[in-house]
């Protein structure tokens, strides 16, 4: 919760984003649409700040319409299906991404070791040695994103202070652009795909076209420059004869170069030969020259115009490729397919012109496999090789040894039979034999490494359940996963996914003296495996089977002893388990045990600060002449769930009390303090104090009994006759009014300290009145605040919803102003509401 001081908020600031407007925010490049200017000027933003920084990849996270939400807008130098899992950022999350949006400071973490230290779930994911530099893209109080740069790692020598300059300047000149489409009513919010963008490439050779004039009767020659520059030359220097550019030439291209002439003087046409060239740096490129005769001169020879074309040496090593035996493909860094030689043709079945330009998992689908994208990742991310093994779905079972070779513009990948392949290690020439080298062992176990990191932010038996799903299942190549939970000796389906509908249901409820694998396990305390379906049906004559043919794994999940329940894990094939596949498998069922029998706690003790919690919550408000009031409370959906939020309407005899208040912290402890200050906020009420005197004596039995804890108070004592009302405020949120014309205010009310701070803090009174038709509005701080947003911006937001209601029943008013936070997926705080409507005549809404 967010504590206001006695001056209370400051006035709302209108922000320069317009509200619920976006631009054109899917891949614009997907389908052959022009790009947005969105999309363009963040691209153009990140290729600029990669190349000044040094770096071979990056991109921009932009604020998306879901709160508390970034999402990867460009993603430059990567393959974006590669890195899904990245694509969305909650600004709450323990990563770079987010704390540079949340803190507004960069973070440069120069290597690896740097980011182990300080965000250990980065590398857990990405366990690869590079260095990452995060720079906020804000204006003013406006946040846009994160500009985000990678670069080869430098191991203890830290991000030096002119790229930190360069990368600050990038983000500030894109936030200026930012703020002015802004202002100029265009969304500047992000909702679709990242946009990928390639880098310009810094090693081929660009195609140069050069022209040069053969007089063939005198052999006089003239250049332009370009030809020149070719030659290595300046057009000063060039010497202006034929032998001049012969002798750059290899003795039998020099024969040919004379041969084109001929031809070209003999047909009347244009003539064309591919020669070799030196180049001034020693190197041979490749020229096709291309000659036409021009009318002849005075003498019997003619005139010959010529045009170069130097490719550099791609053809001349695309010739070399092509004789070797082994397959060779060329990938972009975008993972699209730029070359590849005639053995790769052949190996893979495919023409190149068929391949050529395709990304590669598209083109070869066999390459999108959870287990493969983690070397290509480690490739592109660390500059390492990296060597793996693939299985290639044929008639028959085919393993692949591939070879990853990466470079600043992309990688080149060799691909040969696993068995002809004898210097390779175990792992490599025998598929599941092993882990290979230190790179691949850290590749492979990275993902259990990320699993218990996780666990340990999972708080209920669901959140447990997804963990295990989006990190243990693709680790694994698993498809199919179900989690039984232990309550009076007998199993329970807690979550399943992958299995058809309906399937495991026969087995929800079983007695432990079932003979079931799943039973069998928890009751053994051994982890079960079988190689395949037909395996499982020889242990298990009779037992169910579904419709796949794959492996199944049945892990026992035990905590400090206690059996717990056990986990199932389905593959879609048939496939072994090797020894250090079972090793992690069982070590990380005993993590998911700990972790689910942490949840059963949370749940139990959630379940009772929620009894506790609707025990002490009214629950119906008092019925007043002239006035109908209307509440509504939220638990949060993080943490505890509960916590010390609370409401009340307390007829005092001598008006109506409002109260809407928020202790400190969530779970029984805070349930039971709102609980007490709610009796005492009532008690003193119906005892006729003022509302001054209400606030102190509140404060003070708080500091007595339960010291250190604090909390904030709203409380408003109103004439429902007159419509006068006198109110109070404890570090609370201003409550928002509505005039029976429309016009929506924050009023202003005096304030001191939050509860249990000071034992001498007073409390002034501000008077306001409502009139006939005004609507009053308390609320708690959840209802506005939100993570990585100015809560003024929620105050404001929640001041146009509530202008904006015009004739709604007051209990239709309550739902609107809630229904954002209602369909949050993640609240961080709970919410409580109360509205306080007052009328002319004794009319009655249903609330």
């Amino acid at each position: 919760m967010t504590w206001y001081g006695a001056a209370g908020p400051a006035p709302p600031r209108k922000s320069g984003t317009t509200a619920g407007k976006t631009g054109k925010t899917g891949n614009p490049n997907s389908n052959g649409r022009v790009p947005d200017e969105l999309a363009l000027v963040l691209a153009q933003a990140a290729v600029n700040a990669i190349e000044s920084a040094g770096g071979y990849a990056g991109g921009i996270y932009l604020r998306s319409r879901t709160p508390g939400l970034l999402r990867m807008a460009v993603l430059a130098g990567l393959p974006g299906p590669l890195f899904r899992p990245w694509w969305r950022m909650h600004v709450n999350r323990p990563f770079p991404v987010a704390e540079a949006h949340r803190s507004g400071q960069a973070v440069h973490l120069a290597d690896a070791e740097e980011a182990m230290r300080r965000f250990p779930q980065l590398m857990a994911g990405l366990p690869f040695p590079f260095g990452s530099l995060y720079v906020p893209v804000a204006e003013g109080a406006e946040k846009f994103g994160v500009l985000v740069v990678l670069r080869a790692a430098t191991p203890g020598v830290p991000v030096d202070h002119t790229d930190r300059r360069r990368l600050h300047h990038a983000a500030d000149r894109l936030a200026a652009a930012l703020a002015e489409m802004s202002a100029d009513g265009a969304g500047v919010e992000w909702d679709g795909e990242p946009v990928c963008v390639q880098l310009p490439s810094v090693t081929t050779p660009p195609v140069r076209i050069g022209r040069f004039d053969w007089d063939l009767d005198g052999g006089a020659v003239s250049a332009d420059d370009e030809m020149c520059a070719i030659l290595g030359t300046s057009p000063a220097a060039f010497p202006g004869t034929i032998d001049a550019l012969s002798a750059r030439l290899a003795p039998e291209d020099a024969y040919g170069l004379w041969t084109v002439a001929r031809q070209a003087v003999k047909s009347g046409g244009c003539a064309a030969r591919r020669m070799r060239l030196r180049g001034p740096d020693g190197r041979t490129h490749l020229l096709e020259i291309s000659a036409r005769a021009q009318p002849p001169g005075d003498g019997p020879g003619g005139h010959l115009t010529a045009f170069v074309l130097d490719f550099g040496t791609g053809p001349i090593v695309a010739e070399a490729t092509d004789r070797l035996p082994r397959p060779i493909l060329s990938l972009d860094r975008l993972g699209r397919i730029t070359y590849m030689n005639h053995s790769a043709e052949t190996l893979l079945g495919q023409a190149r012109s068929h391949l050529v330009g395709k990304v590669l998992w598209e083109a070869l689908p066999w390459f999108w496999h959870p287990a493969y994208e983690e070397h290509f990742r480690a490739a592109l991310l660390s500059h390492e090789a990296v060597h793996f093994t693939a299985r290639r779905p044929q008639g028959r079972e085919e393993w692949l040894a591939v070879s990853l070779y990466p470079g600043h513009d992309g990688l080149t990948a060799t691909l040969a039979d696993a068995e002809e392949v004898a210097y390779a290690p175990a792992s490599v020439t025998k598929p599941g034999a092993g882990l290979g080298s230190p790179a691949d062992r850290a590749s492979a176990l990275y993902r259990p490494v990320a699993l218990a990191i996780a666990l340990t932010e999972a708080v209920t038996a669901r959140q447990v359940s997804a963990v295990v799903t989006d990190e243990l299942l693709p680790a694994f190549g698993g498809r199919q996963l179900a989690i039984y939970l232990l309550n009076e000796r007998h199993l329970y389906l807690a979550w399943e996914t992958g299995f058809p509908q309906g399937f495991l249901d026969r087995f929800d409820g079983v007695a432990l003296d079932a003979r079931l694998p799943g039973v069998e396990t928890l009751t053994s305390g051994r982890p079960l495996f079988f190689e395949s379906m037909e395996h499982l049906a020889a242990a298990y004559p009779g037992i169910p089977m579904d419709a796949h043919v794959g492996a199944r794994a049945f892990l026992p999940l035990i905590a400090s002893g206690r059996p717990v329940g056990s986990c199932i894990l389905g593959f879609d094939q048939p496939r072994g388990f090797s020894p250090e596949e079972r090793t992690v498998l069982t070590a990380l069922a005993g993590l998911i045990a700990q972790a689910l029998q942490r949840a059963q706690r949370y749940d139990t003790e959630a379940a009772l600060a929620r009894g506790l919690q609707n025990a002490l919550l009214p629950h119906r408000l008092p019925v007043v002449e002239n006035v109908d009031t209307v509440a509504r409370y939220l638990p949060g959906t993080q943490g505890m769930d509960v916590g010390g939020d609370w409401y009340d309407v307390v007829d005092t005899g001598r008006g109506m009390a409002l109260v809407v208040g928020d202790v400190q912290g969530h779970g029984v402890a805070a349930a039971a303090t709102m609980g007490q200050l709610r009796s005492a906020v009532r008690a003193f009420a119906l005892a006729g104090q003022d509302p001054q005197e209400v606030m102190r004596d509140t404060n003070r039995l708080l500091i007595d009994i339960d010291p250190g804890q604090f909390a904030s108070c709203c409380y408003i004592v109103l004439d429902p006759a007159s419509g006068s009302a006198h109110g109070v405020r404890a570090g609370h949120p201003q409550p928002l009014l509505r005039h029976p014309d429309g016009r929506t205010e924050v009023l202003d009310l005096d304030g001191g300290v939050v509860l249990g701070v000071d034992h001498e803090a007073s409390y002034p009174v501000t008077e306001l009145w409502l009139s006939p038709g005004a609507v009053l509005a308390l609320f708690t701080d959840g209802l506005v605040e939100q993570p990585g947003i100015d809560i003024d911006q929620g105050i404001e937001r929640l001041r146009a919803t509530l202008a904006d209601t015009g004739s709604s029943s007051l209990a239709e008013t309550a739902d609107r102003l809630i229904r954002e936070a209602r369909q949050a997926a993640d609240r961080p705080d709970d919410i409580a509401l109360l509205l306080a409507a007052r009328w002319a005549e004794p009319t009655r809404q249903v609330p």
